[in-house]
């Protein structure tokens, strides 16, 4: 793997609307950020070859609009790994998925944020925080390891 796409689920309907929280749909404006990222994803060249989804709704949904912006997007696969994952949760997941050069990742904080820490910093205690359908774009010098990769891209709608 040489790219790895971290994207946040964009913002959700409040949990009492759902009752469950892997039932949460994307709020209207949600919606509209999930759209946008896959805009600006399209407009930067992405081209994931795989994408990996938490089985959420919430992530599914923002899953689908943003690859419904870039051309000859892969279609999703549910990993049930991503919802409420640690850092090295993610990274086991990853592991998996290394014969792919880039990999999309749509999840959930706080794992997707302290990913991106721990990929840059080498370490996960001190996050910068990623807002409802913010993604974040690395380029890994090597091994997917703590340390081991550059920030290239960071947007938030």
């Amino acid at each position: 793997m040489q790219e790895l796409i971290l994207l946040r689920h964009a913002e959700a309907e409040p949990l009492d609307k759902a009752g469950d929280d892997t039932q949460r749909a994307l709020s209207a404006r949600g919606e509209q950020e999930a759209l946008a990222a896959g805009v600006w994803l399209a407009a930067h060249g992405a081209r994931p070859d795989r994408v990996l989804c938490s089985p959420s709704r919430r992530t599914d949904e923002t899953a689908r609009l943003a690859l419904a912006a870039m051309t000859a997007a892969p279609t999703s696969q549910w990993a049930s790994e991503i919802y409420d994952a640690s850092p090295g949760e993610l990274l086991a997941l990853l592991d998996q998925h290394g014969d792919a050069d880039t990999v999309m990742l749509v999840g959930h904080n706080p794992g997707i944020e302290q990913l991106v820490a721990l990929l840059v910093e080498g370490r996960s205690d001190e996050c910068r925080g990623m807002p409802p359908g913010a993604l974040a774009v690395l380029h890994l010098n090597g091994a997917l390891e703590p340390g081991n990769a550059r920030l290239d891209a960071f947007w938030s709608p």
